[in-house]
């Protein structure tokens, strides 16, 4: 079974896996209640990070953001424990990508990706939920001892990114928000460079990145200034 991997003091992570595109989870432990980053992109996905998080005897979250609409981070979003956070166009997205799928079929989906067809073996249902709370901005939630900025910003991957940020801890978790767009993962130079001018402003040192290992900020920056990732 895939263990969580401690990062700092209050934070954990449950690791990307490849062969069936499932993003790196967060896990941040409050004084008063737990908080995570992404709901998965199946309820089995889900069910494997709650079983991590058991193992490791910490409490299930009480709360879980998205970092933005994109299936991996959001279709185990039915099974989480407590309730959820979006912004506005996130939940929208979701929204018109179940409608697409109830009106074009599961099939629509699966043949976007083999890792999704992975994902999703054995007929498991595809279900799709609304947050349960949203936001416009910016939003600042505090689980106890340990403020959580969630602020949305420009990406070059989606154009509903939300970054959630842990100033104590000085961890950024982005999302996908420094990839390019799907499926071509090519990225538009000016938004690199408006969210890289935003990050370079934040005080953290470790980013947890969706699909790759965490990574330094200096290499955030200088990847976005660059040619993106």
């Amino acid at each position: 079974m895939t263990k969580l991997e401690r990062l700092t003091e209050r934070i954990w992570i449950y690791p990307f896996e490849e062969e069936r595109d499932r993003p790196t989870l967060g896990y941040i432990k409050g004084d008063h209640w737990s908080f995570a980053v992404d709901a998965g992109h199946s309820a089995n996905h889900t069910a494997d990070f709650y079983n991590a998080i058991d193992a490791a005897n910490l409490p299930l979250p009480a709360l879980t953001v998205l970092t933005h609409w994109h299936w991996d981070h959001t279709f185990g979003m039915h099974a989480v424990s407590g309730l959820t956070l979006a912004n506005t166009k996130t939940n929208d997205h979701l929204r018109n990508i179940r409608d697409q799928i109830l009106y074009e079929g599961r099939e629509f989906f699966l043949s976007q990706d083999e890792k999704i067809r992975k994902e999703y073996t054995g007929n498991m249902p595809i279900i799709i939920s609304m947050a349960d709370i949203l936001f416009n901005g910016e939003i600042l939630v505090d689980p106890g001892n340990c403020p959580i900025h969630i602020f949305q910003a420009p990406s070059p991957h989606t154009d509903d990114a939300s970054l959630i940020f842990i100033p104590n801890e000085k961890v950024l978790f982005p999302g996908d928000a420094l990839y390019g767009k799907f499926p071509t993962w090519e990225s538009d130079p000016e938004l690199c460079r408006s969210l890289a001018d935003i990050l370079e402003k934040l005080d953290f040192n470790i980013c947890v990145l969706s699909h790759h290992e965490p990574i330094a900020k200096d290499n955030v920056i200088k990847g976005l200034r660059s040619t993106g990732f």
